[in-house]
């Protein structure tokens, strides 16, 4: 069974997709195109590059989020270290760590920029909070002069994983015809976390069959984790600790979000065990929970799902409730 995959954005959460991913692949599944935001990005453009989901479990298990928090010991200073760096970086942490942790692994499969990929098939979200708009990447980036086909895969999942305050914005430069008539200063995008706009973009698959109406070229299933994260205190000392508060709640909202009930049929619902965006130091134990969680949650939805067969159903369910 082929199908279009959208993978949900939720920091390091984002290990229990794999475990759905495995799910998926016993069940039959094969992915045609693949999007996603933020850690979604990471597990679409894995499997965009040919990973499995048992081989994305060995990766994934195997690394230490904890690592992607890099900075240089000057702004580790207490107090005044976290604020210079947020003041000339804009963000607490540099993404560069996570982005060349995802540019070598990519590179084992040979796959460096979304010209070594099939036209369409990785998508990533990104926001450019430049211009206060949502990028789909590669081909978003025509808009500024950007070639998308020479653009950097890693860079595409760096940008979509650019927690707003926690990681440094990426920056880009218009270019050609994007770049005229504009200042030196206004040539500058600056990029961040996909989520900000779209954790869950289930839209961008829905294309219909040529004069068929209503039908669907291949079905599109979603990958959404859910579950509140258990109420922790943050302890609050001065104003970057205040604004790390502030962006984990801000993400943490994106947990709950409502999707409509035709998309809800169609989605991976995976528990997140009351894990944390930003709890980048999980135990091996929490990661294993989270992993197996995905795993379990992709089996026992593909073992009731059928294409069409749900929204059928529902589009029965309206046309006769409309009656009344």
């Amino acid at each position: 069974m082929e199908i279009n995959a959208v993978f949900e954005g939720g920091g390091v959460k984002g290990i229990s997709l794999a475990g759905a991913v495995q799910a998926s692949e016993e069940a039959g599944v094969t992915f045609k195109r693949v999007a996603g935001t933020s850690s979604g990005s990471i597990v679409a453009s894995l499997l965009a590059a040919g990973y499995s989901g048992e081989e994305m479990s060995r990766i994934i298990q195997g690394t230490s989020f904890r690592s992607f928090l890099k900075r240089s010991p000057f702004f580790n200073t207490k107090l005044i270290g976290p604020a210079l760096r947020v003041m000339l970086k804009k963000g607490l942490y540099s993404g560069e760590a996570l982005e060349s942790w995802i540019r070598g692994i990519l590179r084992q499969r040979g796959i460096v920029s979304f010209r070594d990929l099939p036209p369409g098939k990785l998508s990533i979200i990104a926001s450019d909070i430049t211009d206060g708009r949502l990028v789909v990447l590669p081909e978003g980036l025509e808009e500024y002069g950007i070639n998308p086909d020479n653009f950097e895969v890693a860079k595409a999942v760096r940008i979509s994983c650019s927690i707003p305050y926690f990681f440094d914005p990426v920056i880009l430069r218009r270019s050609g015809k994007a770049a005229e008539g504009k200042s030196f200063a206004e040539q500058f995008v600056y990029m961040v976390d996909g989520g900000l706009l779209s954790n869950f973009p289930m839209w961008l698959f829905e294309e219909k069959e040529p004069g068929v109406q209503g039908a669907v070229k291949v079905p599109v299933v979603g990958y959404q984790m859910v579950g509140r994260t258990a109420p922790q205190a943050n302890r609050i000392t001065g104003p970057f600790s205040m604004l790390q508060a502030l962006v984990g709640t801000m993400l943490s909202a994106h947990d709950e979000r409502y999707i409509e009930q035709e998309k809800f049929v169609r989605t991976v619902k995976i528990p997140t065990l009351g894990i944390g965006t930003v709890q980048f130091e999980l135990t091996p134990e929490e990661s294993t929970s989270l992993y197996n969680s995905g795993y379990h949650a992709g089996k026992e939805f593909f073992q009731k799902w059928r294409p069409g067969r749900f929204e059928k159903l529902l589009i029965i369910n309206k046309k006769a409730s409309s009656h009344f």
